[in-house]
């Protein structure tokens, strides 16, 4: 019998908009361009210059400002989110809709009415609380004024928000994340930690994982101020999962597969679900001149506040091999040699479910924490028909990743939770667009945000909902014999 709860996420910066009613966070800089070979790594390495150009121009289309549209659309969504049968919702709070700079000292109390409607609705429809308290988005003066998470100062700014959540809320979130793909710090540093880039130059090395290890603090803390204050919600870590194949049986290829998990994958979750810095980062943060301190102080809070589950993110599998002359594919965060076993997405992202069952029995040996799958789903451009919206691939793909996930299940891995990403369709946090698609709910809008916003039932909506009410009904099953 399967106990894993079915979910959806979204992300505030994505879904929300609401732009004229909160402050301005990092993911407002970024622009929409038009498609093209190095759109993604564009919008992705913003400097002082363009978020500047950001502030003052009309010029480019920013559509985290606009999202889906919804902040005026919550109550709306939230009954399709009921209808559809949802276990839990993922959602992540807009740090700038709370306090618009950052580092006040009260929270905007139009803000808490928005995100206090909202939990308590969901309380009200039985669906569990699954609360990011950090996806991307950085108040913007914490990254101008102070240079972001490379400021142990924003530490004192994020735990205050730590602290207005818990205490207004801590009785009805379930389950609370401190950072979304905290690994995003290291191949993307504007969208992890809020770094920009130097104008003519590369980010430095050092910058990047003192900013990363500021976050791990910040984490810790977390979890420490929410033992203390007695919440009920557990506390996870999460990661961007790539499921590394070798390129060839070389033995090189295969070396090279394990230094590319370390690095890419596992660094950040064995801080944070281990407590401690691991053996592997010592040559690596030797060969790229990283040299911080980190205090007794730290490596105790580290050790004595790991996470209590551990999730991640999985859209595609990638390829470890020492040659370079491979031909690339776009991924999730990171580009990787194509695979002639798989198929891609129209954006490049190769389709792999046997990927994910592997991911998740890497994962749980690895930790040997209960297992969420915080992201995952199939980015395309849905077509509005006349008679509806017929995401047959949509659905193919739930199937065959379903399958995996539950066959994962069957072999002993404790799998907590599936949220599909995207449930109601966003703005891209990979490209800013809005035509690449992962809901199962379609909103009505283009990648300039023209467009109704409308929202309308797909296809996959409707197998999604009988999906989860068989799951439902074979846990009431088994409770019964039980």
């Amino acid at each position: 019998m399967t106990k894993i709860l079915w979910g959806g996420a979204t992300a505030a910066s994505q879904y929300e908009g609401g732009y004229t009613k909160r402050g301005i966070d990092t993911q407002d800089c970024r622009p929409y361009l038009e498609k093209t070979s190095n759109a993604t790594v564009v919008t992705r390495l913003l400097t002082k210059k363009t978020v500047e150009q950001a502030m003052e121009e009309n010029h480019f289309f920013y559509p985290f400002r606009k999202g889906s549209s919804g902040e005026e659309r919550t109550a709306e969504d939230l009954a399709l989110l009921s209808e559809l049968g949802l276990d839990v919702y993922r959602l992540s709070i807009s740090w700038s809709r709370l306090f618009p700079n950052g580092d006040e000292e009260i929270p905007n109390e139009d803000g808490m009415k928005y995100y206090d409607d909202i939990f308590k609705e969901l309380t009200k429809q039985r669906i569990k609380i699954f609360l990011t308290i950090n996806h991307y988005a950085l108040p913007l003066q914490l990254v101008t004024e102070q240079g972001g998470w490379k400021n142990r100062k924003t530490i004192d700014s994020y735990l205050r928000l730590v602290t207005v959540i818990f205490s207004h809320w801590g009785e009805l979130i379930d389950y609370y994340l401190p950072f979304n793909e905290i690994n995003a710090g290291y191949f993307s540093p504007y969208n992890g930690t809020g770094l920009l880039k130097p104008e003519d130059d590369a980010y430095a090395y050092n910058d990047i994982f003192l900013s990363l290890h500021h976050q791990f603090i910040a984490s810790a803390q977390a979890i420490a101020l929410g033992k203390k204050m007695k919440v009920k919600g557990q506390f996870g870590a999460m990661i961007s999962c790539f499921c590394y194949y070798p390129l060839t049986p070389k033995p090189e290829d295969n070396l090279q597969l394990v230094l590319d998990e370390q690095i890419n994958q596992w660094f950040c979750m064995d801080v944070l679900a281990r407590g401690e810095y691991p053996y592997y980062m010592d040559k690596f943060f030797l060969e790229h001149n990283v040299d911080f301190e980190i205090s007794e102080a730290d490596r105790q809070l580290l050790k004595e506040n790991t996470c209590d589950f551990v999730s991640f993110s999985y859209y595609s599998s990638s390829i470890s091999s020492v040659e370079e002359s491979q031909q690339q594919t776009a991924g999730n965060l990171v580009a990787t040699t194509k695979n002639p076993y798989l198929k891609a997405s129209e954006w490049g992202w190769q389709i792999d479910p046997v990927g994910l069952k592997t991911t998740l029995l890497k994962v749980y040996d690895r930790y040997q924490k209960p297992v969420m799958i915080a992201e995952n789903g199939l980015g395309a451009r849905d077509l509005k028909e006349a008679d509806g919206i017929h995401d047959v691939y949509r659905i193919e793909y739930f199937k065959q990743h379903f399958k995996q996930i539950l066959e994962a299940e069957q072999v002993g891995v404790n799998v907590l939770a599936y949220f599909a990403w995207g449930i109601i369709d966003i703005v891209s946090a990979g490209s800013c667009e809005m035509e690449k698609r992962y809901g199962v709910i379609f909103v009505e809008a283009d990648n300039q945000g023209n467009g109704s916003y409308n929202r309308y039932k797909k296809d996959s909506f409707y197998w999604y909902q009988t999906f989860i009410a068989e799951q439902k009904a074979e846990r009431r099953k088994s409770q019964n014999v039980e």
